[in-house]
């Protein structure tokens, strides 16, 4: 009667990846309490299996990731579902989504906590003092409704990643083909997703990491890392790594220790990291990264314009100049800067708002001159609540204002809003959207991304050629031809589906 239910909704439309965030729970649970593991990812109809093992009456906890987006459309009606056929069941999430959208999600009526940050301590702690019918008040990273107040609780440290419960990889085996969850990407044909470390030492005020680790990380060590992914690369057969870290360059002796380590297995592997931060790397680093199989990085380089970037709070030394400087730098070593680009920030005017974008699509197209491998990824601005931040009160002030009711979030006008394709923000004009759109489709036919495995290089030439003369000339306006061609090869945009 107190088994626990993990479910993963989905999140994309053709490759799983591994479910990182709900097996670190289900390693913490493992041994305690029985559980089932149910992927939105692979399973046509996942609320019906859901309510399928509610029926057979074992199950009290209904365990939910949700990062905002996509995986909204299925959490939320399968929880709501969940409350008027189960009442008795207790339903917990997790994930960015609740984290920063507390308010909305526990008015809800639906949703009984919320684990804030990490759960591999506080989320059994939570079953075990809902089992035993002992206070929880005094558990961290949780967050729940008393009356009609909203109670957070302190936020616990940020644990020593190596001493965790191992991640119960045999289990999820015995409910989805482990060998599944190991796609062909641009990396390889088996390629493995990995979390090898928690939080972000910095600040962004536009990033939803921030409001929950508020400039704290923690890492696994490079011989636990390189000791996992032997395991799949032994067991079943991973031969890339996606390192879905939010920073996993933090530490330059850690990259290192794992690249010695990694060298010898010949697996391509790819992750996220700051310009400021490897900029600093030695060169010795650097190429010692790129033998060992790095040969793309993500990085936020969100705009050009030195005052923005400072509005942004990057907490670093991150410059137009460096932004520059790094593209160029990274070509030197055969690694692919992934460049990520923010566009229609908030300002005091139409006008400023639209000069920024102009701006912005001119510094694109100067990075593309100095390194054209650096891949670009374009978003449109969305509002992060990060409370006391000047971009977060500008947007406040321009009477931007989040749904307040948490079906609201699936609607047609908000599901793609986490995307950051759809902003819905007062100060952006459908003008402005569709400058930024249009450009964004002319950038991706003349410099098609390398990583769509699917696109031929006949396509990739034709569509360069047929898209040469408007970038050339910076004639972005209506590219239907060019739409048509990436709607008819189904072109995919890795910030929406990844590799």
């Amino acid at each position: 009667m107190n088994k626990v239910l993990l479910f993963n909704p989905r999140s994309a439309r053709y490759k799983p990846r591994l479910p990182n965030s709900i097996l670190s729970v289900a390693g913490a649970i493992e041994g305690k309490y029985d559980y089932v593991i149910v992927d939105g990812n692979l399973e046509k109809n996942p609320g019906e299996k859901i309510l399928d093992y509610f029926k057979s009456g074992q199950f009290k906890y209904f365990g939910c990731t949700c990062m905002p987006g996509p995986q909204l459309r299925e959490a939320i009606p399968i929880s709501k579902k969940t409350r008027e056929l189960f009442p008795d069941i207790k339903i917990i999430w997790g994930g960015y989504f609740p984290s920063n959208q507390s308010k909305v999600t526990l008015n809800s009526g639906y949703i009984d906590f919320i684990i804030n940050g990490p759960g591999e301590k506080c989320f059994p702690a939570l079953i075990d003092a809902l089992e035993n019918n002992t206070p929880y008040e005094l558990i961290g990273n949780i967050i729940y409704k008393s009356g009609d107040q909203i109670i957070k609780t302190k936020a616990d440290e940020l644990y020593d990643q190596d001493t965790l419960p191992p991640i119960p990889y045999n289990t999820l085996n015995k409910f989805y083909p482990l060998s599944r969850y190991l796609g062909k990407t641009y990396l390889g044909t088996k390629t493995i997703a990995y979390h090898s470390s928690m939080g972000c030492p910095f600040k962004c005020s536009f990033c939803a990491v921030v409001p929950i680790y508020n400039a704290r990380w923690s890492g696994k060590s490079a011989q636990h890392i390189y000791k996992d992914i032997r395991f799949l690369k032994d067991s079943y057969g991973g031969n890339a790594i996606e390192f879905h870290d939010n920073n996993f360059f933090v530490s330059e002796k850690r990259t290192v220790e794992f690249a010695k380590l990694i060298m010898e297995e010949k697996m391509i592997w790819w992750g996220e990291g700051r310009i400021d931060t490897i900029n600093k790397y030695s060169d010795e680093s650097l190429e010692l990264m790129r033998r060992s199989g790095c040969k793309m990085i993500f990085f936020g380089a969100e705009t050009g314009n030195d005052a923005i970037l400072k509005k942004m709070d990057k907490g670093g030394t991150q410059t137009a100049a460096q932004i520059r400087s790094f593209a160029a730098r990274m070509a030197k070593f055969d690694i692919i800067p992934e460049y990520s680009f923010v566009l229609g920030t908030p300002a005091d005017t139409p006008e400023e708002v639209m000069k920024q974008i102009d701006f912005d699509i001119s510094f694109i197209r100067e990075i593309k001159q100095i390194n054209p491998k650096t891949e670009i990824i374009i978003y449109i601005y969305s509002p992060v609540p990060t409370e006391g931040s000047d971009m977060y009160n500008k947007v406040l002030a321009s009477g931007f204002k989040f749904p307040e009711k948490l079906e609201d979030w699936i609607s047609p006008h908000w599901e793609n809003f986490d995307l950051r394709k759809n902003p819905l923000t007062p100060w952006l004009t459908p003008e402005m959207v569709n400058k930024i759109r249009d450009f964004e489709t002319v950038l991706n036919s003349y410099y098609p991304t390398i990583s769509d495995v699917r696109m031929s290089s006949i396509k990739r030439n034709v569509i360069r050629a047929v898209s040469a003369f408007r970038y050339k000339t910076n004639f972005n306006w209506k590219p239907y031809e060019l739409k048509v061609l990436q709607i008819m090869w189904k072109y995919r945009q890795p910030e929406v589906e990844g590799f």
